[in-house]
């Protein structure tokens, strides 16, 4: 099989080890990234710095601009931080396809994690699927799905769901490079599951704890939202927020 062409746009430790995968891989000319190198991001690095690894590996940093110009048989995202327009998503040869840390179609959109486990979930997952101009909602091309503890806290579940997401996206690379993976309609599972999009937004509609709840929800919710650096849960008196956190 000849080398794909491919232009990948990745953040967070995530994004760094699924590069390091493709850097890695003998059939894959990576033909440049798109990243964001902030030290005010919350989320920086020094040690998983996606633009440092490009940079190490002579692989060069683009914008939307560039990638318009390139011959790219596939762009692959992972938690990349902008909205991809329909003109760069229907560029490549064969197609877009996004890494969703959560599971499809039952969680689209933003802080999966948290709401999951204020929704009670005792499984949640992981998502390959292209992308259309929908939010999280086209085509799945594979998943990995997982049991989670009815006590479990959101950086735990993040930090699981991290590690079988860069484990799906190695075990799948190859048949997606060798265009023999499945596409399954996501329509064709709506029905059969109970689905939620969430804005990035909604999750500051439930950061403040009513403490009338009883202590089951309240613990859930702070087991839900105490995710640092972010904001943590609160209650207010007399206006004025009062935190509640986890002892990590």
């Amino acid at each position: 099989m000849d080398k794909r062409k491919v232009i990948f746009m990745g953040n967070k430790p995530v994004g760094y080890k699924c590069l390091k995968i493709l850097i890695n891989r003998f059939n894959v000319d990576l033909v440049g990234v798109l990243t964001k190198d902030k030290k005010t991001d919350v989320w920086w690095s020094e040690n998983c710095r996606v633009y440092k690894l490009a940079f190490e590996h002579n692989i060069p940093i683009l914008n939307f601009e560039d990638v318009l110009e390139l011959e790219v048989d596939f762009i692959f995202s992972v938690q990349y931080h902008k909205i991809l327009k329909e003109k760069i998503l229907e560029h490549p040869k064969y197609g877009s396809i996004n890494l969703h840390m959560a599971p499809l179609p039952e969680y689209r959109g933003c802080n999966q994690f948290s709401f999951a486990i204020i929704n009670k979930e005792n499984e949640f997952g992981t998502t390959l699927h292209y992308m259309d101009s929908g939010i999280d909602s086209g085509d799945i091309i594979a998943e990995k799905r997982f049991q989670i503890a009815d006590n479990i806290r959101v950086n735990e579940l993040y930090s699981i769901t991290e590690e079988q997401s860069v484990d799906l996206f190695a075990e799948s690379l190859d048949e997606i490079l060798g265009l023999n993976n499945k596409r399954i309609p996501q329509d064709d599972l709506i029905k059969n599951k109970n689905c939620h999009l969430y804005k990035r937004s909604d999750i500051n509609k439930v950061k403040e704890i009513n403490l009338n709840w009883n202590k089951e929800k309240i613990y859930r919710y702070i087991r839900a939202l105490d995710f640092p650096p972010f904001e943590p849960p609160y209650f207010k008196v007399n206006n004025k927020k009062v935190y509640l956190t986890l002892d990590y």
